[in-house]
């Protein structure tokens, strides 16, 4: 199995090490030769998604990127992964891939100072350490969508088809639980 890790800007870093912790092999893409027929699947990390979504377009990564998933490859987004994966965003106009069935609050819990931590019962994991910067969450999920997670009433893990996506950095945990659901849903998928 590889799984491409979008490094263009943000915490792709710390998804390659707990992939590589998991034994899996990982490919950085920055460029359209990175992103190729070989890969499994792909991770979109947290950072800044309008940094990324247009350097996505820049790199000439966008399209491929959004017809990969259409067709069918998995895709884990994390943060800023989400905000890219929403079909709508409710206090932005912008609109990136388009791809999952939800509609997204960018910066949900405030700016940066707004950090924290929260044990969630996720679906599928059981309790999960999450940790929150600058998240967003998931204001409503559409047809398609299984909830995987909630705090305080919002959701902040969903998946839809191939697509994971959740508002919290699994990869700045230890716990490499999610990680590895992503990769069994890869396998499966094979």
């Amino acid at each position: 199995m590889e799984i491409g890790i979008f490094a263009l800007q943000g915490a792709f870093l710390e998804h390659r090490q707990a992939l590589e912790k998991l034994g899996v092999e990982t490919t950085e893409i920055r460029k359209r030769a990175h992103f190729c027929d070989r890969l499994d699947g792909v991770i979109l990390p947290g950072g800044e998604s309008t940094v990324q979504g247009k350097l996505l377009k820049d790199e000439g990564l966008f399209a491929p990127l959004k017809e990969a998933i259409e067709g069918g490859m998995p895709v884990f987004g994390t943060c800023a992964g989400l905000i890219l994966l929403a079909g709508k965003l409710t206090n932005d106009e912008n609109v990136w891939l388009g791809t999952m069935n939800v509609s997204v609050k960018r910066n949900a819990y405030g700016r940066q100072l707004g950090s924290f931590r929260a044990d969630l019962e996720t679906a599928h994991i059981g309790a999960y350490p999450a940790v929150f910067i600058r998240a967003p969450y998931i204001e409503s999920a559409g047809k398609g969508v299984e909830v995987l997670a909630e705090h305080e009433g919002k959701i902040v893990a969903a998946r839809q088809a191939n697509m994971l996506a959740t508002a919290f950095h699994p990869e700045l945990t230890s716990d490499l639980r999610i990680h590895e659901y992503f990769c069994n849903t890869v396998c499966a998928k094979k």
